[in-house]
């Protein structure tokens, strides 16, 4: 990504991104399809009554394992690949440690979480099920995010996206075996996920290694355990999954606000930001390859070219959003029907106009969105990922300051508000902070010559 247009770098990378990513939402929609469908409206509150703490705790997990990833991408930008190897080693031992101790803590408090965020009582048992098997299978999503962000980091999107598709057929497959014929119940959507996700990370480990000689450890050294690169490592990675945590603190807060509107409201709420999340696949994978993108051109000493890609990036997710809410808008109420059973009468029409008020409140503010996703990414490909971390202290004041002042006057409206007020809070913060570190790398590339002599990596990198 060092040479040559940098649109079409960005393009190329990033279409197998927003792909896989699509898949990998889509676990979340087909589980709620499927729940909604079969097992009734409470059951579809449950799995989303916790969403937010999903958020919080997959969020770390992703942000960590974005970090564990950008020295890998610095080091193949400066073309230093014994360093670049040391860095992977280091990276798939802390991953597994922090996946057990994660899954650990979380199952023991599951519980203990879903009475803080205030669960409806008629939705606990099946919240709690949903929720403890998903902590349990922490340590194979760790895997999974390591190992395709390493991939990444070599400038290979494709291969995670195959492995990801594999993942989603196969939970596709278990949620209609074990929900629809065999007749089980909330537990068995998590459990089908955890599956699918430990196929994914398998097979992602698998092509790794066989087919990346530059990923193949060269002499013992590289495989031994670097304090230094731990470190190192643990300083990008850990602020990045803070970054994402404290961003889901608002969002804990905001989701509790309206779980204590009730059993409809929760239910709108989980199909919302479901769609939500898929919508957004587009802005959050441009802001991944921007990561990448940024990454390797910092590590190449071209600022340049990364203002250049952070122009053209911002120019595809502003079109994307314009053209989602062209298309969306009109058509909310009826792709909120797929998701929900005609049968449960009393309640659907009210989750149908709420899934609808949400989306319809959230839409026109995606260019934004859009906007904060392409700086805080391009800010952490740059390795600044503690200054990237106080653009989700802003989102999270801003959640928690609806939560607390909004939603008790104006209730689900303010609910549905929350999201863009804190996108606008990020956002005033991520402009100035982006120009405050280009404009003097911008002022010393023209005092000093770019690197431009990066090593082709062609016989050692398949295409």
């Amino acid at each position: 990504m060092t040479v040559g247009r940098p649109l079409g770098h960005i393009l190329r990378f990033a279409v197998p991104l927003v792909l896989g990513n699509m898949l990998l939402q889509a676990y979340s929609l087909i589980d709620a399809t499927v729940v909604g469908r079969w097992l009734g409206i409470g059951p579809l509150a449950s799995i989303g009554a916790s969403s937010s703490v999903l958020f919080l705790i997959l969020g770390f997990c992703n942000g960590c394992c974005a970090g564990f990833a950008i020295p890998v991408a610095q080091s193949f930008g400066a073309g230093d690949y014994s360093r670049m190897r040391r860095f992977v080693s280091v990276s798939i031992r802390l991953s597994l440690l922090l996946g057990v101790a994660l899954a650990v803590v979380t199952s023991l408090l599951c519980r203990h979480i879903l009475e803080w965020m205030q669960t409806p009582s008629e939705i606990m048992d099946d919240a709690w099920a949903y929720l403890f098997v998903t902590f349990l299978g922490l340590p194979t999503l760790f895997c999974y995010n390591l190992f395709s962000g390493v991939l990444r980091a070599v400038g290979d999107s494709k291969t995670p996206f195959m492995c990801l598709a594999v993942g989603t057929l196969l939970n596709v497959v278990l949620d209609l075996v074990l929900v629809c014929l065999l007749g089980m119940g909330v537990a068995a959507v998590a459990v089908a996920s955890v599956v699918s996700q430990s196929v994914s990370a398998l097979l992602c480990y698998i092509y790794m290694r066989r087919g990346y000689p530059v990923l193949q450890y060269v002499s013992a050294d590289e495989q031994t355990f670097s304090r230094q690169m731990a470190l190192e490592v643990l300083g990008i990675g850990v602020p990045m999954g803070l970054q994402f945590s404290i961003t889901a603190i608002g969002s804990m807060m905001l989701q509790a606000s309206n779980n204590a509107l009730g059993t409809t409201y929760a239910a709108a709420f989980t199909v919302a930001m479901r769609i939500k999340m898929f919508l957004m696949c587009m802005l959050e994978n441009m802001g991944v390859a921007m990561a990448t993108y940024c990454g390797q051109n910092y590590g190449a000493r071209q600022p340049q070219r990364i203002l250049s890609g952070v122009r053209d990036a911002l120019f595809i997710v502003v079109g994307y959003s314009l053209v989602v809410l062209a298309l969306m808008w009109p058509v909310t109420y009826q792709v909120g029907s797929l998701f929900v059973s005609e049968a449960d009468a009393t309640h659907a029409e009210g989750v149908l106009r709420g899934i609808e008020q949400f989306l319809h409140s959230s839409m026109p503010f995606y260019p934004v969105l859009g906007t904060l996703c392409v700086l805080r990414y391009s800010i952490q490909g740059m390795g600044y990922t503690k200054l990237s971390m106080l653009s989700g202290v802003s989102e999270m004041f801003a959640r928690i300051g609806v939560s607390l002042w909004a939603v008790p006057v104006w209730g689900y409206t303010a609910v549905c508000f929350g999201d863009p007020t804190a996108w606008v809070a990020a956002v005033c913060f991520l402009v100035p902070a982006f120009l405050t570190i280009l404009l003097p790398l911008l002022a010393q590339s023209r005092r000093t010559p770019s690197v431009s002599g990066v090593r082709n990596t062609r016989d050692e990198v398949p295409e």
